[in-house]
């Protein structure tokens, strides 16, 4: 059985969940941020990643939004739902309704609840299950930095053969392991960065594209980079991931989630506070992420903002 085709490469947004000054979810203002990442020369889009804060929301608004994005997005993209829960049979029926929804791939994290149980079998047994019975194909989602938990190299190997595990993404960042995945396997598996703070390393080791948080407020910079080491030009490449490396750490290590939306709203796209108990950024964070913006951001970046 041949592994089902589906376009991982280039670059993929992990979208923010819009919400409400008191928390409520707000599907509506997804049609502003579709509207604009879909103008950027994004492969596709990410729905209810690390970025979307899925963890906190319930399976009835993880519905809701994984059929107004499919609803939303251009034909051209592909879709990709975060649909890992803390249990198999959760994680595959939310699978099954991103199927039914139109996602083309499900992104699935490692349980880490039980931390201390989640041995390679146990972790091997879980992809495989899921693999076994999703009706759409599963790409692995390796976040050591909020799990707890990195993937051996051995454990991705061993389930990279499987015909519906498609791929990885990797926020660990182990340069080395991307490029063993990349060798060793049949060359159906799609690596991708998880992380705009080593793109272009994992590019060089292999990496088909990235799914990273900055690809939501700096599309045209994150695209242009790919673009670049793809016809060659590794002196541009490395310029753009040079100046790239502030804002995103902003955006991601330094003020997560508060960080990004907070970014977005700068941008003019409104998606509202993190969901609590994150807290949103203050009105200092908004003055350094502007400074940041204007002098991080390609000039072709800068000019697509919304009023």
């Amino acid at each position: 059985m041949d592994k089902k085709k589906i376009d991982l490469k280039g670059v993929l947004a992990p979208i923010p969940t819009p919400f409400e000054e008191n928390g409520i979810l707000n599907l509506n203002r997804l049609d502003e941020i579709t509207a604009f990442l879909s103008k950027c020369g994004l492969t596709g889009i990410v729905v209810m990643g690390s970025s979307g804060e899925a963890v906190h929301l319930n399976f009835k608004e993880k519905c809701r939004l994984l059929d107004r994005a499919a609803g939303l997005a251009p034909p051209e993209w592909t879709l990709v739902a975060g649909t890992g829960c803390f249990s198999t049979i959760e994680s595959l029926e939310l699978t099954r309704e991103a199927a039914r929804a139109g996602f083309h791939a499900a992104l699935i994290i490692t349980p880490f609840y039980y931390r201390s149980r989640m041995a390679a079998e146990v972790l091997t047994a879980y992809y495989r299950d899921l693999a076994d019975s999703s009706p759409i194909p599963i790409v692995i989602y390796n976040m050591p930095a909020n799990t707890g938990i990195n993937l051996s190299a051995e454990i991705l190997l061993d389930l990279a053969i499987h015909p519906n595990i498609i791929g990885l993404k990797d926020s660990g960042g182990n340069m080395g392991v991307i490029a063993r995945l990349k060798n060793e396997p049949d060359g159906n598996f799609d690596i991708l960065a998880g992380s705009a703070s080593f793109f272009l390393p994992a590019l060089c080791v292999g990496a088909s594209g990235g799914i990273m948080a900055l690809a939501n407020i700096a599309p045209v910079s994150c695209v242009t980079l790919y673009d670049s080491f793809r016809a060659g030009d590794l002196e541009k490449a490395r310029k753009i991931q040079q100046r790239l490396s502030e804002l995103n750490a902003a955006v991601t290590s330094r003020w997560g989630v508060a960080g990004l939306k907070a970014a977005m709203e700068i941008r003019g796209l409104h998606t509202g506070p993190p969901r609590r108990p994150l807290l949103p950024a203050g009105p200092d964070i908004h003055a350094v992420l502007t400074d940041l913006m204007e002098k991080s951001l390609l000039p072709e970046d800068k000019v697509r903002r919304l009023s």
